[in-house]
């Protein structure tokens, strides 16, 4: 096999191995829905539409990289402001919206003003950019959940924006 040949067949099996792999690390736990249904979520002046993938509920938190931002990076105590889609595991429906509303949302960063998952979710994103997070009960609303609309220990699918650090 000639070099150019021996390096096209390399760079090929790279890209099916990364493409297999699914995103960063964090994000192995299948917090996509199948590739050909999933929607292109990379136009951040639209709603981002989430999609639930099949099975069991997960109880491991994971993020996945949608749109990674230019701006300065969310650290705790910093107050950000997002846009979010959030929908319930297991209902598969949506339960709360920024978008919904046209009204951004403001909040400290490690402050405990959010649901855990949201302050380790957020943090590390830059302006500019959206993540998906899946949050098992333990880090959403736990035992209780938020009746009606979350049930007890439900996992969460959020999609989040990173509009400004300050």
């Amino acid at each position: 096999m000639k070099l150019p040949a021996l390096m096209l067949a390399l760079c090929l099996a790279l890209a099916i191995a990364v493409a297999g792999c699914g995103g960063s690390s964090d994000s192995s736990s299948g917090s996509s829905g199948s590739s050909s249904a999933e929607p292109d979520n990379t136009d951040l002046s639209k709603k981002p539409i989430v999609v639930v993938p099949k099975g069991v509920s997960p109880k491991t938190f994971a993020y996945k990289e949608i749109v990674e931002g230019t701006g300065p990076v969310a650290k705790s105590g910093d107050k950000v402001t997002v846009q979010y889609v959030g929908v319930g595991f297991d209902t598969e429906k949506e339960f709360d919206s920024s978008w919904s509303r046209n009204e951004p949302f403001p909040f400290t960063l490690g402050a405990g003003e959010v649901i855990k998952g949201w302050d380790k979710g957020v943090e590390g994103m830059k302006v500019g950019g959206r993540r998906e997070l899946l949050l098992p009960g333990d880090l959403a609303y736990g035992p209780a959940g938020n009746p009606p609309k979350i049930g007890p220990n439900e996992t969460l699918i959020f999609i989040i924006d990173l509009l400004k650090v300050e």
